[in-house]
């Protein structure tokens, strides 16, 4: 197959992740533990406050590999329309969370982790890197945030 639109430019890549994050419902979240043995699971999340929200339990390999590690890389798409989001996790417990956050996260999807059980904390995964591009032809310029901010 031979792909012949031209690139999208940065900010409609921007705009574009950005609407992604806003109407999809699943994310992959990969996590590694303290000895390197990855885990790569699907989860509800929901965009809110400039950082991915999700929800599992705290003593899945998950769960733990994100407040042991305290980083995870995120991915939406397939391989010809990839965005992949690498940032720093927050760890809140259902006392703790943000109740916005928790109410966000209940509006889009229709779970409560308060009411299924209190083993679910809550995860912020705030991005420090942001790339998206849509096959080889935007491999090129597909960083579109270092450090925490937007590159252009």
């Amino acid at each position: 197959m031979k792909i012949t639109e031209p690139p999208r430019s940065a900010e409609r890549r921007k705009d574009d992740v950005l609407s992604r994050l806003e109407r999809e419902t699943d994310i992959w979240v990969a996590t590694a533990d303290d000895a390197g043995l990855p885990c790569l699971v699907p989860l509800w999340f929901v965009w809110y406050g400039e950082a991915v929200w999700l929800s599992t339990r705290i003593t899945s390999p998950t769960g733990r590999n994100l407040r042991d590690g305290g980083r995870a890389r995120l991915a939406l798409g397939d391989t010809l329309d990839v965005v992949l989001l690498d940032g720093e996790v927050t760890v809140f417990s259902p006392a703790d969370v943000p109740e916005a956050a928790a109410g966000a996260l209940r509006a889009k999807t229709g779970w409560d982790p308060h009411a299924d059980s209190p083993s679910y904390a809550f995860f912020r995964i705030r991005p420090d890197a942001v790339q998206a591009w849509h096959g080889e032809r935007e491999l090129r310029g597909r960083h579109l945030m270092r450090d925490g901010a937007w590159v252009f």
